[in-house]
């Protein structure tokens, strides 16, 4: 006869259950993840305008031009860039709003939307 304090551990369903929920999880993860990376390599492109004296970014069609060849190089592919950011000049400052939202399909007609809104303020180099 065995009692309830000499058993340890999980059962092998038990087990299963776990790793089902791991894998589920990570599977979220690895769809979301390249969408934030190339979110936060877009918000250094822009705020690298300020910094990057070589570029002399000064009207707006040079400010795009400049996030266009940022994201070639970074290799975000998928984002449309006149649709996503909108950029004016005031008071020699660059006010950029960068808005758009990105879904992955998780399951069947579930999906996961992820959505970027942020504002900038860039001088002008």
């Amino acid at each position: 006869m065995t009692f309830a304090r000499s058993q340890q551990g999980l059962s092998i369903l038990g087990w299963l259950m776990v790793l089902a929920v791991v894998a589920f999880f990570a599977s979220t993860a690895f769809k979301v993840m390249p969408h934030y990376l190339d979110y936060m390599s877009l918000e250094k492109i822009i705020t690298s305008v300020e910094t990057d004296k070589a570029s002399d970014v000064r009207t707006v069609g040079e400010f795009y031009n400049h996030v266009s060849k940022g994201m070639q190089v970074n290799n975000i592919r998928d984002l449309n860039m006149r649709d996503a950011m909108q950029v004016k000049v005031e008071n020699n400052e660059f006010l950029v709003h960068l808005k758009y939202e990105k879904r992955e399909p998780l399951i069947e007609n579930l999906d996961l939307v992820v959505n970027f809104d942020k504002e900038f303020r860039v001088r002008m180099p």
